[in-house]
């Protein structure tokens, strides 16, 4: 008699996980890009070119009339890339998606429709309770783009940006030394027989390298201040060539600033810039040369530094030229926004590409980095601790 033979082996019979696969169906996106109307904020979202490549991907872009014109993109490039223009701000603000550089007004949000999506800045430094609590009761789910995470760990809004305050710094400061601006007559360049501009830079991050390779390639002798030895080494390296470096010493910082041209103020704190250079130090400086305090939005740290405007960037303390703009990479607004927009396309593309937001943030955990806002509850630990509000992990959210 043939023995019967099962068709199941005995592990096939045991209890097994349920394995559930999430969908990623593709969906189309309606993006709504509203002037800008923070006070000298020229800067804008999206490009034509950006506008272009989503509206190739079946996705509708509708754009204030004048929101690229501070960044000298007409509305007739719009236009032609397959925006939609409207003069109808309400209109604007009432589209699914808003991508904003600035964070929205109070007033703005009163226009925002109810679990609507914003991508914008969160400035955390610059915010108040009651945005927080505007934001909430719309249930906006929001992103703030200079908290959204590379593949590396890094922050590629922040980095973009610091790289544009960086070079700029240094061509702001050549302007400001040219005899038109009351500076020392002095310019830069390795002119042959001339002896080369002194600058020191007080902080070796993003913008204290790119600072750095700015004022190197004009000619400039360069010396970098930092605490951090891995900062300082990592900047020689990336620099490709041996420079001056030290940690903030005041014996090695009062001697580089006396003799110096140029002083770059790039040093980052965790609530405040540092106070590096102190008034005394201001008044021992060479007279007519230049302070460039990029920290400024974070305090400055020059006990001399006051807020400046882009209207009137400057002013003479101890017969030391300050600029203190805090908002730098605005001066630059075509450049900053082709930046901005090369960050915000494929993070558009890729919410499309898997369904929606929701369904993103699943999958990216550098994009659910920037989530601080959730269908209006608060996911952002720091806004939470800063504001004193109440606060949910967002990984409780969204399994």
């Amino acid at each position: 008699m043939s023995k019967s033979i099962s068709p199941f082996t005995k592990e096939q019979l045991l209890p097994q996980e349920e394995t559930l696969e999430i969908l990623k169906q593709k969906g189309n996106l309606f993006i709504g890009i509203p002037k800008e109307t923070a006070f000298q904020e020229k800067r804008v979202c999206l490009t034509p070119d950006a506008v272009s490549a989503l509206v190739n991907n079946g996705h509708r872009v509708l754009i204030e009339q004048g929101a690229g014109k501070g960044a000298n993109f007409s509305d007739k490039q719009y236009s032609e890339a397959g925006a939609e223009i409207s003069r109808d701000t309400s209109k604007v603000f009432s589209c699914p998606i808003i991508l904003k550089v600035e964070p929205p007004s109070l007033d703005e949000i009163k226009l925002i429709n109810p679990q609507a999506i914003v991508i914008s800045a969160l400035q955390i430094k610059t915010q108040h309770k009651s945005y927080f609590e505007a934001m909430a009761s719309k249930r906006i789910t929001a992103l703030a783009f200079e908290y959204i995470k590379d593949e590396d760990g890094t922050y590629p809004a922040v980095r973009s940006l610091s790289e544009i305050a960086g070079t700029s710094s240094i061509l702001i400061a050549a302007e400001l030394l040219s005899n038109a601006n009351d500076g020392n007559g002095l310019m830069f360049g390795n002119i042959s027989g001339v002896p080369p501009i002194e600058v020191v830079i007080l902080g070796a991050g993003t913008v204290g390298e790119f600072a750095a390779r700015s004022a190197l390639g004009l000619g400039a002798n360069v010396k970098v201040f930092d605490n951090s030895i891995t900062k300082l080494r990592c900047i020689q390296t990336n620099l490709g060539r041996t420079i001056y470096t030290s940690t903030v010493q005041p014996k090695n910082l009062i001697k580089s600033l006396k003799r110096c041209d140029v002083v770059i103020g790039a040093v980052r704190g965790k609530n405040r810039a540092p106070v590096i250079v102190t008034e005394t130090m201001v008044e021992n400086m060479k007279k007519g040369s230049v302070i460039i305090d990029v920290s400024i939005d974070m305090g400055g740290c020059f006990e001399t530094s006051e807020v400046t405007s882009h209207k009137n960037p400057t002013f003479v303390k101890h017969g030391i030229i300050h600029y203190c703009v805090p908002n730098i990479p605005a001066r630059y607004s075509r450049t900053a926004s082709v930046s901005i927009s090369n960050i915000f396309t494929p993070y558009l593309l890729d919410i499309a590409e898997n369904g929606g937001l929701e369904n993103a943030i699943r999958f990216d955990r550098g994009l659910k980095n920037g989530l601080y806002f959730y269908h209006g509850i608060l996911t952002n630990k720091s806004v939470a601790n800063w504001f004193d509000l109440p606060y949910s992990d967002i990984n409780l959210l969204v399994f």
